[in-house]
């Protein structure tokens, strides 16, 4: 086996990436306070090619260095928002027809492995603070919560790590 050049890798343009076909999936920013958190974020929903990823109270926007540094351009990609709350985010998004998951774990989640999205719906992820996790009244506007099961001593996982779980998750189903 040989490596893979860059060149050899046919990948898009910023410009024909928004053009194309998106994953009908938008991931919600919840006061996420790592920039380098947010650029992850960025650079998983280009490399899966999700419609956007909406940013929530602190969790810092573009342009920034910081971002940039995880994403490495996906934020000149990847379309984004700027709330002022995520609850504004969740709200907007049920509007517009989306079907809404906090990432969370909460009495009555569902585990990851046990949900399978639908073809021709929307979705929306939310991704929670890395202390304080999903705000509690975004919780409750949600149409329900995701759990990633974890074996570990650990309660949870970084937010990239986890992000980057539930959108393969998502993309798996609904376009590969």
């Amino acid at each position: 086996m040989k490596k893979l050049r860059t060149i050899e890798m046919e990948r898009l343009s910023v410009e024909e990436f928004k053009e194309a076909k998106k994953t009908p999936l938008v991931v919600v920013m919840d006061d996420v306070r790592s920039m380098h958190n947010v650029g992850s974020v960025f650079r998983t929903g280009d490399a899966f090619r999700i419609e956007a990823v909406y940013l929530c109270g602190i969790t810092s926007t573009p342009p920034s260095a910081e971002i940039h540094k995880t994403a490495l351009g996906a934020e000149d990609s990847v379309n984004w928002k700027y709330f002022d709350t995520a609850l504004e985010a969740v709200e907007s998004l049920r509007a517009d027809g989306y079907e809404v998951y906090s990432v969370e774990q909460a009495h009555g989640s569902t585990m990851l492995q046990d949900f399978t999205p639908i073809h021709n719906k929307k979705y929306a992820l939310v991704m929670g603070n890395e202390v304080k996790g999903v705000h509690q009244e975004v919780i409750d506007a949600s149409d329900g919560c995701l759990e990633i099961p974890q074996f570990g001593t650990k309660h949870s996982m970084n937010v990239s790590v986890t992000a980057g779980i539930i959108i393969w998750h998502f993309a798996k189903n609904l376009i590969l």
